[in-house]
């Protein structure tokens, strides 16, 4: 098994679920990929993904009582493969499933994703419908007792070739599409199953053997979280990212926790391998969930978010509306100086962490820089101390040679070292990020 090893940095773009949930239209995606062109493609966001349920007529219509309306109609063929619904992908008509859409989105410099759960859907199993190539049908590769606790979309599949003929003719069409990122759930922890978590692991293996078969280079991105540990070689050998957490949204205590879930998997640094702490839900957000607002996140926490996702080398998906994207929300996300911590040349770690702060360090060796995140995760002011001397130990640089200014990227002020120390004060949830 050969994983394309094609990203050097990882992914940035933007994704549906988190302004749009289930309901996202073809326009709307257009109109987000035209704000992406313009705004942040300059600064790496390529990727435009579908998110959930983009085959369902139903998606959305009842909001208040479901998030996923139980058994649905949805767009599928006759090989029980969905497509995507027509009714609000118009160009998806007559068969032309998301080639258009992918088409306008290459068309602005882009690239397409689409949002899938693993397994097949159960309608197809319920009317026995044929396996492309194959003489067996749904529901003889169906796994009735393989289900997602939160979706009633789908069956997991058997391990078997049939199975595996099953996801090499989704991936087919997908190809034929010009998907470029897959992003895959209920399968980096299936939740339904305890004693079980890690359930659709062979479905891993198989989607990998599919995008490999169809010939055209797909990032794999696994949810939901949180990832297992133990799967890590797993993970690094099939995918090229896993979600770390569950779902991540505006909340202080989701962000706070976030830096335990790094401190995990600070080690993962195998190339084209990115463990993801989520989407970035800033800007404008939720209007799917009956919920539009603006992030609840303050500046500081976000500032917090933005530099703890850049040092730690996260995927960047942002979740915001990007036609009601605002200036400040544009200039974190397009912050050069954090931005250039997710180059190959920079490696990174976390230096100390306790409940009221943690202090992150990234050096590059090409270009004699190192960057110091200091975070405060209290809800007071709270007075931390950089130590040229304590970094040097986590750094491949020699930090205390003739470094006496550090430059606070934030507000372009610089700071003073005296004997290679200093110690500023960070405001509540904020973060101070000094760099050479």
């Amino acid at each position: 098994m050969n994983k394309d090893r094609f990203l050097e940095i990882p992914p940035r773009g933007w994704n549906s679920y988190d302004y749009y949930d289930t309901g996202v239209t073809e326009e709307e995606v257009r109109e987000n990929a035209r704000g992406m062109a313009e705004k942040l493609l300059p600064f790496g966001y390529e990727y435009v993904v579908v998110d959930i349920q983009w085959y369902a007529y139903d998606a959305g219509s009842r909001r208040k009582e479901y998030q996923y309306v139980p058994f649905g109609h949805h767009a599928m063929d006759e090989y029980g493969r969905l497509l995507p619904c027509p009714d609000r992908f118009p160009s998806a008509k007559d068969g032309q499933g998301f080639k258009p859409l992918a088409d306008y989105v290459h068309s602005l410099g882009l690239k397409f994703g689409i949002h899938m759960m693993r397994g097949i859907p159960r309608a197809a199993a319920h009317s026995h419908l044929p396996v492309l190539g194959t003489e067996t049908t749904a529901n003889e590769i169906a796994d009735p007792v393989s289900i997602c606790d939160w979706n009633p979309d789908m069956y997991g599949v058997k391990d078997c070739p049939e199975s595996q003929a099953y996801y090499d003719s989704i991936f087919e069409l997908y190809a034929s599409w010009g998907v470029d990122f897959i992003k895959c759930d209920d399968i980096c922890n299936t939740h339904a199953y305890k004693d079980r978590p890690y359930m659709g692991k062979h479905e891993v293996e198989m989607i990998r053997r599919a995008i490999e078969k169809c010939g055209r280079p797909m990032v794999l991105s696994l949810s939901p979280g949180p990832a297992l540990l133990g799967q890590t070689g797993h993970y690094c050998k099939w995918a090229n990212m896993w979600r770390i957490s569950d779902d991540f949204w505006d909340s202080w205590p989701l962000l706070k926790s976030m830096f335990v879930y790094c401190e995990r998997w600070q080690h993962v640094k195998e190339p084209g391998c990115w463990p993801d702490c989520d989407m970035l839900p800033v800007g404008v957000i939720g209007r799917g969930f009956l919920d539009e607002r603006t992030t609840r996140f303050t500046k500081d926490e976000q500032q917090t978010m933005f530099a703890l996702w850049c040092i730690f080398k996260s995927p960047l998906i942002a979740g915001a509306c990007l036609p009601k994207l605002d200036d400040w929300t544009l200039e974190l996300l397009t912050n050069e100086s954090l931005l250039k911590l997710q180059d190959v040349d920079y490696d990174y770690g976390e230096v100390e962490m306790d409940e009221d702060h943690a202090i992150w360090l990234a050096d590059s060796r090409e270009r004699d820089s190192f960057t110091v995140a200091l975070f405060n995760l209290s809800d007071t002011p709270s007075k931390i101390t950089v130590d040229l001397e304590k970094l040097d130990r986590f750094s491949r640089l020699d930090l205390m040679g003739e470094t006496d200014k550090l430059r606070n990227i934030f507000d372009q002020c610089s700071l003073d070292l005296e004997n290679g120390c200093a110690t500023v004060t960070v405001r509540p949830h904020g973060v101070v990020v000094l760099e050479k």
